[in-house]
């Protein structure tokens, strides 16, 4: 199973094809739209891996932006004793959820590819055979 190492918003991720990650919000996206991560610090799999210094050059993975939403409230509730001082203050990080879609090396070659969804088909009863 191949893997890469991409930077986005200042962390890093290890990502694999098909796999759903929470991200720091990316700008100026919409839901439905594609996404290339140039940023590849490392790629790989179980026999193989390339390191970048500090980044590979040529790799890229694509993904598609699922949804933008914020994550739960964070509350902050500052006290000091004793001097009727107190301060409740909250915060929800906007985050950016993705799927990965495919993963390329460094030559343009593709390591690996999610499964396309398909949509789930009607099953077709059994026809009864009618005796006479």
């Amino acid at each position: 199973m191949s893997y890469a190492v991409i930077q986005t918003g200042g962390k890093q991720y290890k990502v694999k094809s098909g796999e759903i990650i929470k991200v720091e919000k990316l700008a100026d996206s919409k839901p439905d739209t594609k996404i290339e991560f140039k940023e590849i610090l490392a790629y790989g799999d179980n026999k193989m891996i390339e390191v970048g210094t500090p980044t590979v050059q040529g790799a890229k993975v694509e993904a598609n932006l699922i949804k933008n939403s914020k994550n739960r409230t964070v509350l902050i509730f500052k006290k000091r004793r004793r001097q009727n001082s107190r301060r409740k203050n909250g915060h929800r990080q906007e985050y950016s959820m993705i799927r990965i879609n495919k993963i390329f090396s460094k030559d343009g070659k593709v390591l690996s590819e999610a499964e396309k969804k398909s949509k789930p088909s009607k099953k077709e009863e059994p026809k009864k055979e009618v005796s006479k």
